[in-house]
């Protein structure tokens, strides 16, 4: 029987994404992992009042992990994007936060975009997370 690898999920997402498109996000991300547990959710701190994101967290319960700008801008990641840095400040929001939340753990999955049905864009990453 295979055993289950614990991950942290890095989310990026436009204002006022519905549950169901982070849902989707994650639920696409995961899958081809096989069998994994969500430690906890990572994005900016500027998603910490998002209505969908602490939705997610409560029913799921998972804890969820919020950094500013400047500390996401210091982590190195494999697909930075100079968009990101005009909106928000840094060039990684899902891979830096992830990194950050795994404990410096092995990124499973680099970021990936998703479009839900509400049109939103939600990117994500996963990490193995470091055992402590």
């Amino acid at each position: 029987m295979d055993e289950c690898i614990e991950v942290a999920v890095g989310l990026g997402f436009q204002r006022g994404v519905a549950l169901v498109s982070l849902e989707q996000a994650i639920e696409a991300a995961l899958n081809p992992l096989g069998a994994v547990v969500v430690a906890c959710l990572a994005s900016h701190a500027r998603k910490s009042d998002e209505p969908a994101l602490l939705e997610l967290a409560r029913r799921r319960g998972w804890p969820l992990r919020f950094y500013p700008a400047e500390v996401l801008a210091g982590v190195e990641v494999p697909t930075p994007s100079g968009r990101v840095v005009g909106e928000v400040g840094t060039p990684s929001v899902a891979e830096a936060a992830v990194r950050l939340a795994a404990g410096g753990g092995e990124l499973l999955v680099a970021k990936q975009v998703h479009y839900g049905e509400d049109g939103k864009g939600v990117t994500v990453a996963v990490a193995r997370r470091s055992q402590p």
